[in-house]
C-alpha cells in the first residue's frame, strides 16, 4: 500500500543521523508520499541532516532551537511562507545531561531537571501552538517517548520524569487542539540503537534485555516505528488522538522475565 500520505506536508524536527528514529518516521513518510521539513541545531547537525533530506526530495532544511524563540518564529514564519499550511509535525526532541544518566536519580540536580523538562517537554508545548495556526484542514503532532515514563528503568532517571509530563501533555494537547481538527499521540518505542539511547549508561545491557524478553524476542526497529508514525499521520489514523502507542515488540506488557531468563 503506498500514497498514504500523498499530498501531505509535515515538518520534522530532531533528526540527528540515518540511525535516529525521527529520520525512520521520516524515511517512512516520504515513501508514502509526504512532502517533507527538516530542522537542525548547530553547523554539526545541520552536516548530517541536508544530505538525508536532499535525499528524499526535501528543499526546506531550517534551524532551529527549542530554547531560542526567535529561531522559532523564523522556522514558522518561513513555513508560512513558503507552505502557508502544513498537515503533521513530528516532535522528537530530548535532552538530559550525560552524566545524570548513570547512578541514582536522586542526584539530579535542579539545573538539569528544569533543562530536561523545558527541552523533553515543554518544547511540544510551544511548538503545538506555534504549529497550530498553520493546520487549517485539521492535523497530527507526533512525538516519541518511553516506558521509562511509568516504570523505573536503569539510568534512566529525570528522563523517566520528563517523559511522564510529555505523556500528560500529550492527552492535555489533545484535549486543547480535537476541535480544530488536530490529533496529537506519542510513540513509545523499546530500546533503539540510537545517538540518544547511547546517553543513557548501560543502554547495551538494556537493548539485549528487552530483546530477550519482549514477547516477540525482538526490539523495535526504524521501520516498524516509522509504519505506526504513517498511520497516525494519515486518514487511517483519523479517530486516534491522546494515545501512547507502545512498538516494543510487547515488552511493556511483560510483569517479568521470560522463564528462560529468570
Amino acid at each position: 500500500m503506498g500514497g498514504l500520505l500523498e499530498g501531505k506536508r509535515g515538518l520534522i524536527m530532531g533528526v540527528a543521523n540515518e540511525k535516529s528514529i525521527a529520520w525512520g518516521i521520516a524515511s517512512a513518510m516520504a515513501n508514502q508520499g509526504a512532502e517533507l521539513a527538516f530542522t537542525y541545531q548547530g553547523e554539526n547537525l545541520e552536516k548530517r541532516v541536508r544530505p538525508l533530506a536532499e535525499g528524499v526530495g526535501s528543499t526546506h532544511v531550517l534551524h532551529a532551537d527549542v530554547l531560542d524563540e526567535a529561531s522559532l518564529d523564523i522556522l514558522f514564519g518561513t513555513l508560512k511562507e513558503e507552505w502557508g499550511s502544513f498537515d503533521f509535525l513530528v516532535h522528537a526532541i530530548a535532552y538530559s545531561d550525560k552524566e545524570e544518566l548513570t547512578g541514582r536519580f536522586i542526584n539530579t540536580t535542579r539545573q538539569n531537571f528544569k533543562n530536561s523538562l523545558d527541552i523533553s517537554c515543554f518544547s511540544l508545548i510551544d511548538l503545538a501552538k506555534r504549529a497550530s495556526p498553520l493546520m487549517k484542514d485539521g492535523g497530527t503532532i507526533l512525538t516519541l517517548t518511553f516506558q521509562g515514563s511509568q516504570k523505573v528503568m536503569p539510568n534512566y532517571n529525570v528522563m523517566g520524569v520528563a517523559k511522564a509530563a510529555l505523556e500528560c501533555s500529550v492527552r492535555y494537547l489533545a484535549n486543547d487542539m480535537g476541535p480544530d481538527g488536530i490529533r496529537v499521540n506519542a510513540i513509545s518505542p523499546g530500546p533503539m540503537r540510537t545517538l540518544a539511547g547511547a546517553a543513557i549508561g548501560g543502554a547495551r545491557k538494556t537493548f539485549r534485555a528487552t530483546e530477550a524478553n519482549a514477547p516477540l524476542r525482538a526490539n523495535a526497529t526504524l521501520e516498524a516505528v516509522g509504519g505506526t508514525a504513517v498511520f497516525l499521520a494519515s486518514d487511517m489514523g483519523a479517530c486516534t488522538t491522546g494515545e501512547i502507542i507502545y512498538v516494543d515488540g510487547g515488552y511493556h506488557a511483560i510483569g517479568m522475565a521470560q522463564p528462560e531468563n529468570l
